[in-house]
């Protein structure tokens, strides 16, 4: 009835034929056919690029999205899987650019335009399709990739309208004039989430500027800053009103000892020029103020003298005075707009003194602080950078210089200080190490860059999403309150404008008289275009035009397209093309029941989806989610296909399966947010450990159940009723197991419930099946065996039901072979029977097994050999009978008691814990002799083995030389190397000979099959 099972068999062998089963008899599909009239379970999956293979981040959010589907299907549930692709923004544009060598933005419009550029980006956006399809069956994740959305799909791209619109009609967009983070190389902003993406560590220039008072000459108000080259565009300076300053008389940096004595007044805060001497020796400030220990070394000299203060105020008294401008390029300019309110100080509520001079330079297109006070104050504007990071022709001493050049980004910052210091600008200046954000896409150094975008008004939906936020569940707890609040309760608005190609666009149309038109839907734009749209991206959109209905003039869209996250946030709707279909499909599966993805995305996808669901629909947008962590390599530092500092997934797979890296991974700390540094010795010992203790326990019950022709038919019928110890405690420990696995992933604990299996199948293979062997080994078919049998059968195809989504490959294997029936993944999930749970006996038997490592520890401390037997065993808890009738057999000692553990001679005394045990380690002749039959035995299921012979071979045995051992325990041998007797003398025709070597003498024994 059952198929043989090889116990040696290679896993990855038997998962390519399980996935070619699943294939052939489209066993997902029709997984989702028998629950289609059941309650949905809705899952939404964050779309990946495929721009490259899949990762090991992949790998373990894919392993999630098929594990929590799975398991819900399994419980009743209809799970739609459908896969999606992400397809647009700077990922697929910086891939198109690096194989075009373009280097700058205006080299794509130059050398192709935009329509051809999108063509290029377009046929990038599949490349490794194919790829993906591969892994992800070889993973054993089950999604709909043939009917799979792409977000450049021209019906998902409506619905993104569509979301715009709605957004839009709730007064939620509007464009302002903001200063903002932007990529030089990309030219275009980026949002909140994808700065704080790309913080690394840096070495920048900083530079201490003198700014020489107008109505005091000779007294300079020095000011710090990291970005010298801002400086072109300083339009004041900030102090803090009720800040102290200083006024400092000091001789003139760099001309200490040389001759004629020059002086200088200084302005800086009290508390910063107050804590300069204990500041390290290096300290470019403390070196220009002479506090060094090289210049106190100098102190004697002739000319030598320490700065002076001469003066001490608030900073309310700086307000006003008028300095001169460190350049002129702009200051000159009397056509400047506001030059009449530049270069004066003013006081400002955000100085303070925890770094620089206490003096903050004001640049008002560079900086959030800055714009804010320039708008305020009505301070010149001057951008003398544009959007590509070059310094502009009107600052001709550095016309055409990057700002932050890819060789290194500290090069103009030099150039504009040595310009500053051969005008004697400069007081000090050196290295500045800080966190300074980065592309997230291409890794360039980012500029704070005032310029217009347009916004979605999260601050004026925030409170209404941190209410809704409530109500979801969060794995890891702590990620509701902490990453993903916190995120949350800082939330601006939304700058969704990027200056690209590849994108969804903004669906805004306007006319030079101000008149705005909003499109939700391609129907209303070709109602007003008058022609058949079929395409929405940039090149296609950006050629329509229509009349104005204000003043007849034409109207055209704006050239800025969406930010990618604004596609992915629209993805519930999109995906499905609501509302321009499956209306009611999407109202049953909105809000999702259950979305998973890595850390980053608390900022970015998670937030965006319940950002966009808490305007439109005033709802969460998931109900329960799953956060994994980095899969590092196994070193701790980030996997790198230049340092190949980790194995190749598919190479993982092939060698160890797909069932071995799920529980792997699954199993670990990376579904909880935490960062996992890989180890393939880990997914070797799941392999080998786990995986091949149920495999061995799975190939021993086929064995014996097809010699005995063992048919299942009733297994289930007696369940509850079983006599058995040995029966009854594993049927309880698999009610245990069922009961906290279930309720792990109820509380979408997915590594508890995986962790839960090792020592089941450890109990199950090295207790259950170990302690059971004999009874499945009688010849005879007496209703004891026939319950082990059942027992086993039971356990077996339950467990595979309950591993189904863990390790679908295995579970499908055992459980196809075992009942006969198409799938594991068509069936019901089990669940805990409290009435098959029996507490009391789980923890005796752990007790047991506890009391029989610590009686085997104590034997090998003295060298005793298990096979040896022993008098008696004592132990420090009282037992049942049966259980005691356990520990003496795996002990192998004639005698068990309950007793007070006193030291005595010739007893082994051995404490663990709260268990503690005496063995009688003296060794009567009648106990050696013993010792030797079992040793014999052994040797002899060797020779067995070694023959070829079946399990259930008998055999005749024949021996000469050890005929005391042959007269005690010659029955007791020949039961258990299944032969018909023992017989003194060389056999005829034997099939195996060998001279076993005992302590006593040797033993020569014949073999023949019967």
């Amino acid at each position: 009835m059952f198929q043989k099972v090889d116990p040696k068999q290679k896993f990855s062998e038997v998962e390519k034929k399980i996935a070619d089963f699943w294939e052939r008899e489209k066993i997902f599909k029709k997984s989702l056919e028998i629950r289609r009239n059941c309650p949905l379970y809705s899952f939404f999956d964050g779309p990946p690029f495929a721009t490259g293979t899949p990762h090991y981040g992949h790998i373990v959010a894919s392993t999630m999205k098929d594990v929590v589907p799975r398991y819900w299907t399994m419980r009743g549930y209809f799970v739609p899987r459908v896969w999606g692709w992400d397809c647009h923004g700077l990922p697929i544009e910086n891939i198109a650019e690096q194989e075009l060598g373009i280097k700058r933005k205006k080299e794509i419009l130059e050398r192709y335009g935009v329509e051809e550029f999108n063509r290029i980006c377009r046929s990038k956006v599949l490349g490794y399709v194919d790829e993906w399809k591969k892994v992800i069956r070889r993973l054993g994740r089950w999604a709909d990739m043939e009917n799979a959305y792409s977000t450049m799909d021209t019906k998902f791209m409506e619905s993104v309208w569509w979301v715009f619109k709605e957004l839009w009609d709730r007064g939620l967009i509007y464009e302002d004039y903001r200063s903002m983070h932007i990529c030089p190389r990309c030219e275009t902003t980026l949002s909140q989430s994808e700065v704080a993406e790309g913080y690394a560590e840096i070495k920048d220039i900083s530079a201490t500027v003198k700014f020489e008072l107008v109505d005091e000459p000779g007294t300079f108000i020095l000011a710090w800053t990291t970005t010298p080259w801002t400086l072109i565009a300083n339009a004041t300076l900030a102090v803090g009103k009720d800040i102290e300053y200083v006024k400092v008389r000091s001789i003139k940096a760099g001309k200490q000892m040389k001759g004629k004595t020059e002086y200088e007044n200084y302005i800086i805060a009290k508390n910063i020029f107050d804590s300069l001497v204990e500041k390290e020796d290096q300290d470019p400030l403390k070196v220009a103020f002479n506090f060094s220990s090289s210049s106190l070394k100098d102190k004697d000299e002739k000319n030598f003298e320490f700065p002076v203060i001469i003066d001490m105020f608030r900073g309310s008294k700086l307000a006003g005075k008028k300095y001169k401008p460190l350049f002129s390029y702009y200051s000159a300019d009397e056509k400047l707009p506001n030059r009449e309110n530049g270069w004066k100080i003013y006081p400002a509520d955000f100085v303070t003194t925890e770094e620089g001079t206490g003096v903050v330079h004001i640049a008002p297109a560079f900086g959030e602080d800055d714009l804010n006070m320039g708008q305020k104050l009505s301070l010149p504007f001057i951008q003398h950078v544009g959007l590509d990071g070059v310094i502009k022709s009107k600052a001709k001493d550095f016309a055409g210089l990057d700002v932050k050049p890819s060789e290194d980004h500290t090069k103009t910052d030099k150039k504009i200080i040595e310009y500053l210091k051969d005008k004697d600008l400069v007081f000090a200046f050196g290295e500045y190490f800080h966190s300074y954000p980065h592309c997230w896409r291409c890794e360039t150094p980012l500029l704070n860059y005032a310029t217009s975008s347009w916004f979605v008004k999260v601050t004026a939906i925030k409170e209404k999403a941190i209410e809704l936020a409530k109500k979801i569940n969060w794995t890891p707890d702590h990620m509701k309150e902490g990453r993903f609040g916190k995120w949350l309760e800082g939330a601006r608005d939304w700058s969704i404008s990027r200056q690209r190609f590849w994108a969804s666009v903004i669906p805004i149309w306007k006319c030079s008289c101000g008149e705005i038109k909003v499109m939700g839907s391609i129907a209303e734009l070709e109602e007003l275009a008058g022609k058949k749209v079929i395409d929405l991206h940039k090149h296609t959109v950006d050629k329509i035009r229509f009349p104005c209905a204000k003043c007849g003039g034409k109207m055209k869209r704006i050239p800025d397209v969406l930010d990618t996250w604004f596609d992915s946030g629209s993805m519930p709707y999109a995906q499905l093309h609501y509302p321009f279909e499956k209306k009611h499909e999407f109202e049953k599966s909105f809000p999702a029941d259950f979305i998973a993805e890595g850390q980053d995305q608390t900022r970015a996808w998670f937030y965006y989806l319940h950002v966009i669901a808490a305007a439109i629909k005033e709802s969460n947008a998931f109900k329960n989610v799953i956060v994994n962590g980095i899969v590092l390599a196994e070193d701790g530092k980030k996997m790198s296909k230049r340092l190949k500092n980790y194995p190749d997934p598919m190479e993982v797979i092939e060698q160890y399966g797909a069932d071995a890296l799920r529980l792997y991974l699954m199993g670990s700390p990376v579904v909880e947010a935490q960062d996992l540094n890989f180890s393939e010795k880990n997914v070797a010992e799941i392999q080998r450990g786990m995986l091949r203790m149920l495999w061995n326990s799975y190939s021993f019950f086929a064995l014996y159940a097809g010699i005995d022709k063992y048919n299942p038919k009733k297994a289930y019928d007696s369940v509850g009723q079983k006599k058995n110890l040995l029966d009854r405690w594993i049927i309880s420990e698999f009610n245990e197991l069922a009961g906290r696995v279930n309720d792990g992933m109820e509380r979408y604990k997915i590594n508890e419930a995986v962790r839960q299996f090792a020592s089941f199948i450890d109990n199950l293979s090295n207790w259950y099946i170990r302690r059971s062997r004999k009874r499945f080994w009688k010849s005879e078919n007496d209703s004891d065996k026939l319950e082990a049998y059942d027992t086993l059968y039971f356990v077996l195809v339950e467990l595979a039901k309950l591993m189904a989504p863990f390790a679908p490959f295995i579970a499908e294997e055992i459980y196809k072979n075992l009942s006969g029936k198409l799938s594991v993944h068509l069936e019901d999930y089990p669940v805990a029977i409290d009435e098959l749970k029996n507490g009391e006996l789980n923890e005796n038997m752990r007790k047991v097994r506890e009391f029989v490592k610590i009686g085997l520890a104590a034997r090998a401390q003295v060298g005793i050999k298990v096979r040896q037997p022993l008098s008696e065993l004592r132990i420090n808890h009282q037992l049942p009978d049966e259980l005691m009738e356990l520990i003496k057999e795996e002990v192998n000692v004639k005698k068990i008691a309950f007793s007070l553990i006193e030291e005595k001679k010739g007893w082994a005394i051995l404490k663990e814990n709260l268990f503690e045990i005496g063995l009688n380690i003296v060794i009567s002749e009648e106990l050696r002799l013993e010792g030797e039959a079992r040793e014999l035995i052994r040797r002899i299921q060797e020779l067995r083995k070694k023959a070829g012979f079946e399990v259930d071979d008998r055999i005749q045995l024949c021996y000469s030389g050890g005929s005391k051992i042959f007269k005690i325990f010659g029955e007791f041998i020949a039961r258990e190397v299944l032969a018909s007797g023992v017989t003194q003398g060389e056999i005829p025709g034997a099939e195996i000979e060998e001279l076993i070597e005992l302590e006593e003498e040797p033993i020569k024994v014949w073999i023949k099959r019967i």
